[in-house]
């Protein structure tokens, strides 16, 4: 791509709004079975266990409001270095659990309905979500968005959260297959 591509406000608006799903989505999974959510950070073994309850609630308010600041300041960096800091933090918990060797513990990512081991995919995962996030830092162009515009911004966010959840699926059942194949 070239430079003048990444001023454009269709990109800088689908990455916002493609940030904004992805964290709205994830605090929608953590919400919807908080008590899996508990379990998942107990997991991690990284907070004193008397932290655990009352920060479950406030990563989710914290993806929320990141989400929500993405999605509603257009051209503000707060969103975006929040997005970055919040993957940031998920990455460090990541890697120093994988460095642990504990790869069995549940990611977090995609909710009480499909389990997601710990791998370096996820940190591989998070880099490419960071640097998303950097690229939306960037001044964009003041042109005004025409109803074209409009549409492929409904395509691009579309496209990427379906990049997004495929990826996940078929990295969270990768292991599943892998066991599968060895025991036959």
């Amino acid at each position: 791509m070239t430079p003048a591509l990444l001023h454009d406000p269709v990109i800088d608006l689908a990455v916002r709004l493609g940030l904004a799903v992805l964290l709205g989505t994830a605090a929608f999974h953590k919400a919807r079975d908080l008590g899996a959510f508990r379990d998942t950070l107990r997991d991690y073994d990284l907070l004193p266990q008397w932290t655990i309850a009352p920060m479950a609630p406030v990563v989710i308010a914290l993806e929320l409001s990141i989400a929500g600041s993405l999605a509603a300041i257009p051209h503000g960096v707060a969103g975006p270095l929040g997005a970055i800091v919040l993957l940031a933090v998920y990455s460090a918990a990541i890697g120093i659990n994988l460095a642990r060797g504990r790869r069995e513990i549940d990611c977090g990512c995609l909710g009480p309905a499909l389990r997601q081991p710990l791998s370096e995919w996820l940190l591989v995962r998070n880099g490419v979500v960071i640097l998303g996030a950097l690229v939306v830092i960037v001044p964009t162009s003041p042109r005004p968005l025409t109803w074209v515009d409009v549409l492929s911004l409904a395509g691009a966010v579309t496209t990427l959260s379906l990049i997004w959840i495929s990826t996940n699926r078929l990295t969270a059942t990768w292991r599943q297959l892998g066991r599968a194949r060895l025991a036959r």
